[in-house]
C-alpha cells in the first residue's frame, strides 16, 4: 500500500486522445492522479465536472490532472467530450496502474491482473519531484476539485514558510 512520502510509481497508459501518457513525463510539475470506477456514473461525472469547474485554479497553480479507470479509450473520448473535460483520462484496461496504486474496490478479491474489477475512487497528489504528498481515499465527488486546490495552496504556503527558516 502506497503512503504519503513514497515515490509515486511510474506508469504508462493510453489517453483518451489515443496518445501514450507516462507519469515520468510530468516530473517538475504537480500532478493529481484520480482513480475512478466508471465513465458516466453519477459520482464519477460529479467528480470530473467538479475539477472542470475549478480548472482555472489548476491551471494557475500549474497542476496536471490525470484520471484513470478501466474504461476503453473510446469511452474516455465520449465521456471527456460530453462533459468538456480539460484534462487527460487514461485507459487502464489491464488494471496494471490500478493494482500498482492499490486503487481497486475494497472487499473484492484480486485474483489476477485480468480480474475485471473496478477502480476505487482514490486520488493521489504528487509533488514536482514525484513524491506522494496526499492521498484521498473515497473522496466526496462534488467538492473534490476545491479540496485539492485548497490542499496544494496550503502545502505551498507551508513549503515557503519552511524554506524561509
Amino acid at each position: 500500500m502506497l503512503r504519503v512520502g513514497d515515490q509515486a510509481p511510474d506508469f504508462e497508459g493510453i489517453s483518451g486522445e489515443g496518445k501514450p501518457i507516462r507519469l515520468r513525463d510530468f516530473i517538475g510539475r504537480k500532478v493529481v492522479l484520480c482513480f475512478y470506477p466508471k465513465n458516466g456514473t453519477m459520482g464519477c461525472t460529479s467528480a470530473a465536472c467538479g475539477i472542470r469547474d475549478t480548472w482555472a485554479g489548476f491551471e494557475e497553480a500549474g497542476i496536471q490532472v490525470i484520471g484513470v479507470s478501466g474504461d476503453s479509450v473510446e469511452s474516455h473520448q465520449k465521456f471527456s467530450s460530453k462533459n468538456d473535460l480539460p484534462f487527460s483520462l487514461v485507459s487502464d484496461r489491464s488494471r496494471e496502474i490500478l493494482f500498482t496504486y492499490g486503487a481497486w474496490r475494497r472487499g473484492m478479491k484480486r485474483v489476477s491482473r485480468k480480474t475485471p474489477i473496478a477502480a476505487e475512487r482514490m486520488t493521489f497528489l504528487i509533488d514536482e519531484s514525484g513524491k506522494i504528498i496526499k492521498i484521498y481515499r473515497r473522496p466526496i465527488p462534488g467538492s473534490h476539485g476545491k479540496k485539492i486546490l485548497d490542499f496544494f495552496a496550503e502545502f505551498q504556503k507551508d513549503l515557503a514558510q519552511n524554506t524561509d527558516l
